[in-house]
């Protein structure tokens, strides 16, 4: 049981990067403008697309079980400025300060997550442990 729901939460956390990575290349401009927005000006493409790069390779790393801790710091890079640039509800109007509240937290959650995949290993069902049994190289 313990190795089909460590597959499964991989799989829901490789899902969710993913999802950020096709939506930011998707919508590149409007991206920009956001980070634009936050005060990100500097180099705007270049940190985009290696945003990006660094969502594919880590959510990759993290669904298929190959150095999954390695992939989850790549994903934590990712997600720990983030969260404090966009969901600073200590630094909003009272209106909106329940909703990043919320957003935030969520986002804490996913940390641990990740942050849980750093310390254990990926488990039975992964490429990793698949090679180790084949006795492959790598």
């Amino acid at each position: 049981m313990k190795n089909t729901t460590d597959l499964i939460a991989r799989i829901l956390i490789a899902i969710m990067f993913y999802y950020e990575a096709f939506d930011s290349f998707l919508l590149f401009s409007q991206t920009k403008e956001t980070m634009t927005k936050y005060g990100m000006t500097w180099n705007q493409d270049f940190i985009l697309g290696s945003i990006i790069v660094f969502l594919i390779l880590g959510a990759t790393m993290v669904l298929i079980g190959y150095y999954s801790n390695i992939g989850a710091i790549f994903l934590l890079a990712y997600l720990i400025p983030s969260t404090i640039m966009f969901y600073s509800f200590w630094d909003v109007p009272e209106d909106v300060m329940r909703i990043q509240l919320i957003n935030f937290m969520k986002n804490m959650a996913i940390i641990g997550g990740l942050l849980l995949l750093v310390i254990n290993k990926p488990g039975k069902y992964s490429i990793k442990r698949l090679i180790y049994v084949m006795r492959l190289p790598g």
